[in-house]
């Protein structure tokens, strides 16, 4: 009786049960998103990515799908600001269905 009134008194850990799948190494359906690459002639390309993964891959994809070999030569944007190789889309918070604008990078101006 007393420990029952103890464990009713604390709430203590339960322990998990071995038949469920805590090892599941599919990333969960909402750390999938869809995102939009678009250039200055609107042209989309869509890109699925995890929230955790590194923008990189999808920059690099990105050029390899237009055939551009210096990345350098262009600039990725999110909600107007400059996004970089190492940032996620968890640290930018972007959700499903989002757009990144492609602009070329341009160099110089001033006559």
């Amino acid at each position: 009786a007393f420990w029952r009134e103890i464990n009713s008194f604390y709430s203590f850990p339960r322990m998990a049960d071995s038949t469920s799948s805590s090892l599941d190494v599919k990333p969960k359906v909402n750390e999938i998103i869809q995102i939009k690459v678009a250039n200055q002639e609107g042209n989309e390309v869509l890109f699925k990515i995890k929230k955790s993964t590194s923008l990189k891959k999808m920059m690099d994809a990105y050029c390899n799908a237009k055939s551009l070999s210096d990345s350098g030569a262009i600039r990725f944007m999110f909600q107007g600001a400059r996004i970089n190789a190492n940032q996620t889309p968890n640290d930018l918070g972007m959700e499903d269905g989002d757009t990144i604008d492609v602009m070329n990078e341009q160099i110089g101006g001033s006559r």
